[in-house]
């Protein structure tokens, strides 16, 4: 029999659930046994929820066709409320209005049918935070903001603060996220003290990595072609920077819309404002009854947060017009109502009314005319801090020293600061959440609490006032260092990534620590310890910019004379990764390096030794020095035997491999990086950090173009298709990249231009969408070398060119060889034989002493094309055989195949037809494997003009 649930709205209230179609109640899951007469009861009032329902039509309702007196009624009212909880509990949700009869008080959510939980999508980690259960008073200007959306591309919800801009803001996307085909993005300003950080904080909600000093060009290239909904919220205080910022991305992005909340507009072009007002308070009348005043949006809420602290709570008679009178003087402000509502349980709506209207009349009679609406705001927290307790005022200005989200743990370690006992400060914390001082935050792991920005502004001045800030500070940044250097140890440090991931919401308090720490009213002492811990943490983040800055700032702070090893080793070699990746490869990456591997050997610490080889290891291969990463990988190994570690071993195989593989010992190569085919999820531990520098992936790169210059061109493709499949299961941005930058060549050189162009525009948005910047200058010397292959050489030439200017300028040497080789080609084809061989010529001269890489017989290959073709045949032989010598050492068949092909050529050309027939006969025969690829074509039919 099928489940009728499927198609039955569903009415959530706390533990709750309520599916009226099918007649059924849920208890955390679990059905609820309630009488048939209470349910079509609790089905009544819920349906009709925040409305006062009298008890006559309530009787009618429920018994239809029999005659009973309210007895009755109030028998099952009871039952229902026992079934609910006990009696106390269950009044909570069911309010008695005397004399005029019931309402259902609690807030809740009405939802679609419910769906088959397994077939929901999994949240994505940037989805938007959840809209209120049920928001009061908002419906029609959801509506109309969500119109305004259709019409206009950036809208931006105007008000005070506390009256609900982000409440609001969060209902309309989430009723817009069809419109937008889920595609609706937030973005949290509130936390951001540092408006330069605003185009990262943006790129970081899009899921996107940011490895540049200016991340906006390459923000603005991902954005262009997205149609989506960006919620841009809390941004009064960033204005100056944002507004510029957002114009832009509006005039250059036609299908993306912005929705911003701020107490102030945007002023920009296209900006269209929705100022929002308070909630609908009730008249100053006479005669207004409970349902009269309870038809207003400011009494639902300021009734439905007194229910929720006060479970007997009845509003009565003589309540109601003072509730009105409250309101009215709160003018409607949500957080305003909130806080009054606190005080319910401490003084009663009669000694509320009367506190706030000794406390501001003079300011309220005022305010609409003369006193900003802000002020109104803060009027009400003031009067609301001078209420508390002097033990819950002394914890709420400790809070305050906290920026965003923060812990229990974290809030008892600042009021310990003060001197406070933990049991007295979990209360306190207890008592500030009831009075709605301080938020819950919705978090995975665990609860999370914060305060809203403008009650942390205003108990921020208290705690300069009270002399207490730099105590505050101080335990505060030493509660972060603390932490930090635990999640450090229980990662091992910097051996094992992923361990600082589930605190990312702890960056802004690690900020606004170290902030503190190096300032003048600062410790040094304590920044050095916190700026050594959150050097792992910035770099699994891909914060880079900011741990270069820490660490910078640390390492210049450490004191010559009392200097802690093992601090100045974890802070140099973070320096050497982020300089590395934002800097490009300089000197001060190897400096770096070197200093902390010395550091480490003094500690005898073989993990960081290891570590540091494989950091030092990457550096080396980008400069283009492969033998020194040969010599690094040997240090490795001696390394790995000591750890007697099997993951270890096997990371050390890989980086042999790849060393080998740039050198051009491809058979070594091979056989070294061989193993990365069967996946290992314990051999990750040498990743750089969290930044993605997978060992796995860049053996696996090594191995496809090992075995495409090895002769076995159908299994390097095989093996270059299975390694983007692999790097894109690791979600990671650069080891992506690496294996999108070097499989492509596999396809160039069997042929298959269309798989290849397919990789280079991948490559080229990646890199872009990722801001890596050297990454992308690949991508576009690889559509050059492309074009260059299909015909269009000018194109070609001007891309490579482009591609060039930007590796030296970054030293990522690795590729300028290739590159250069195939601008040669290009300037042959062009009929510049002088400006062709001087190009092959300086790559030929950038190979270090030992004048070895996994490029050179193809770069001498091309230098007997340009002389060949210059009619030096004497010199184009002589360096045509130096390519195949080298060939055959290397074990590169590939290149051995190809400087075959332009040996033969000439030797057709010098009839020598039978000496090229020779030479390239046994070579075609040897391949078992790829005979439709693109150099065995040529091959067969060279040998085809030759017979």
């Amino acid at each position: 029999m099928p489940d009728t649930r499927d198609q039955d709205a569903v009415i959530a209230f706390g533990p709750f659930r309520l599916f009226p179609k099918s007649r059924l109640l849920e208890k955390n899951g679990a059905p609820l046994q309630i009488g048939g007469r209470a349910l079509d009861i609790l089905v009544f009032l819920a349906e009709r929820a925040g409305e006062v329902i009298d008890k006559r039509e309530l009787i009618k309702r429920v018994w239809a066709d029999v005659s009973v007196d309210e007895g009755s009624l109030r028998f099952h009212i009871t039952t229902l409320r026992k079934a609910l909880g006990d009696a106390g509990e269950g009044a909570r949700y069911v309010v008695n209005v005397p004399g005029r009869g019931y309402c259902f008080a609690a807030p809740l959510l009405q939802a679609a049918p419910v769906e088959d939980r397994s077939s929901r999508p999994a949240a994505s980690p940037h989805a938007l935070p959840a809209p209120l259960a049920k928001m009061i008073g908002r419906d029609d200007a959801v509506e109309r903001i969500c119109s305004e959306l259709a019409d206009h591309r950036f809208v931006t919800i105007v008000g005070p603060g506390g009256i609900g801009k982000t409440s609001v803001a969060l209902a309309a996307a989430h009723r817009e996220r069809r419109a937008f085909d889920g595609r609706v993005s937030f973005v949290d300003f509130g936390a951001l003290t540092d408006a330069r950080l605003v185009p990262a904080t943006i790129a970081a909600a899009l899921g996107l990595t940011v490895n540049s000093d200016d991340p906006m060009p390459g923000l603005l290239t991902f954005l262009r072609s997205q149609r989506m909904l960006l919620v841009f919220d809390s941004c009064e205080h960033i204005l100056d920077e944002l507004a510029p910022l957002a114009e832009r991305i509006v005039q250059q992005a036609p299908e993306l819309h912005i929705l911003a909340t701020s107490r102030e507009s945007f002023r920009t072009e296209g900006e269209r404002v929705h100022r929002l007002f308070p909630l609908d308070c009730p008249p100053q009348r006479e005669g207004l009854g409970i349902a009269d005043i309870l038809a207003y949006p400011a009494s639902q809420l300021f009734v439905e947060r007194i229910a929720e602290s006060l479970s007997e709570f009845e509003l009565s008679e003589d309540d109601a017009p003072l509730v009105a009178e409250i309101c009215r003087r709160l003018d409607g402000i949500a957080l305003a109502i909130e806080l009054a509502a606190g005080r319910v349980n401490a003084y009663g709506i009669a000694g509320t009314a009367s506190l706030l209207d000794s406390r501001f009349s003079l300011l309220w009679r005022g305010r609409r005319t003369a006193i900003p609406r802000h002020q109104t705001l803060s009027a009400a927290l003031a009067w609301s801090y001078d209420l508390l307790p002097p033990a819950e005022s002394a914890i709420l200005r400790g809070l305050s020293v906290f920026v965003g989200p923060f812990t229990l743990e974290a809030a008892l370690a600042v009021a310990s600061g003060q001197g406070i006992s933990e049991p007295e400060a979990v209360e306190t914390i207890s008592n500030l959440l009831s009075k709605s001082l301080v938020a819950t935050s919705p978090a995975e792991r665990r609860l999370r609490y914060r305060l809203l920005d403008t009650t942390r502004a205003f108990v921020a001045d208290k705690l300069v006032e009270h002399g207490e800030a730099e105590r505050a500070a101080r335990a505060h940044a030493e509660y972060f260092r603390d932490v930090l250097r635990d999640i450090a140890d229980k990662s091992t440090g910097m051996q094992s990534a992923g361990g600082f991931l589930p605190y990312a919401d702890y960056l802004p308090n690690v900020r606004a620590a170290l902030t503190w720490s190096f300032s003048d009213g600062g410790d040094r002492t304590i920044g050095l310890d916190l700026a050594s811990s959150a050097a792992q943490f910035f770099l699994e983040l891909t914060l880079l910019t900011e741990c270069y800055r820490w660490t910078r700032q640390a390492l210049a702070s450490l004191d010559i004379d009392a200097i802690d090893s093992r601090q100045e080793m974890t802070l140099q070699a973070a320096l050497g990764v982020s300089v590395m990746f934002t800097q490009g490869n300089t000197e001060a990456v190897r400096a770096a390096f070197t200093r902390s591997l010395q550091l480490a050997q003094e500690l005898e610490d073989l993990h960081w030794q290891l570590w540091l080889l494989r950091g030092l290891h990457i550096y080396l291969t980008r400069v283009g020095d492969f033998h020194g990463a040969l010599g690094t990988s040997e240090q490795g190994e001696s390394v790995a035997r000591r750890l007697n570690d099997p993951a270890a071993t096997l990371n050390v195989e890989w980086m042999l491999g790849v060393a080998h593989h740039l050198i051009g010992n491809q058979d070594k190569a091979v056989q070294f990086c061989q193993s990365a085919m069967v996946h290992n999820p314990g051999s990750q531990r040498l990743n750089i950090g969290h930044l993605g520098y997978d060992d796995r992936i860049v053996a696996l790169v090594a191995l496809a173009r090992g075995l495409w210059l090895t002769g076995r061109p159908d299994r390097a493709i095989e093996a270059a298709r299975y390694t983007v499949r692999e790097a894109e299961l690791l979600e990671q941005p650069l080891t992506l990249g690496i294996s999108l930058i070097w499989t492509i060549y596999v396809f160039l050189w069997i042929g298959d231009w269309a798989d290849a162009e397919i990789l280079i525009e991948r490559l080229i948005d990646h890199s872009a969408r990722h801001f890596l910047g050297p990454y992308h200058a690949v991508g576009i010397g690889q559509k050059g070398e492309l074009l260059l292959r299909r015909g269009d050489v000018a194109a070609g030439i001007e891309h490579l060119r482009r591609s060039q200017a930007t590796l030296y300028a970054t030293r990522h040497r690795i590729m300028t060889t290739v590159f250069a080789t195939a601008l040669a080609e290009g300037l042959l084809a062009q009929d510049q034989p002088d400006e062709a061989l001087r190009t092959i010529d300086e790559a030929i001269a950038q190979i270090p002493d030992h004048g070895e890489c996994f490029d050179m017989p193809e770069m001498l290959r091309v230098k007997g094309d340009i002389l060949g073709r210059a009619g030096q045949v004497a010199e184009a032989e002589n360096v045509l055989r130096k390519s195949l010598d080298l060939s055959r050492r290397q074990c590169a068949v590939g290149w051995e195949l190809r400087g075959a092909i332009s040996l033969g050529r000439i030797w057709e050309r010098t009839g020598k037809a039978a000496d090229a027939r020779a030479l390239l006969t046994p070579l075609v025969a040897g391949y078992q494997e790829g005979l439709d690829s693109r150099d065995l074509v040529t091959a067969k039919r060279l040998l085809a003009a030759l017979n």
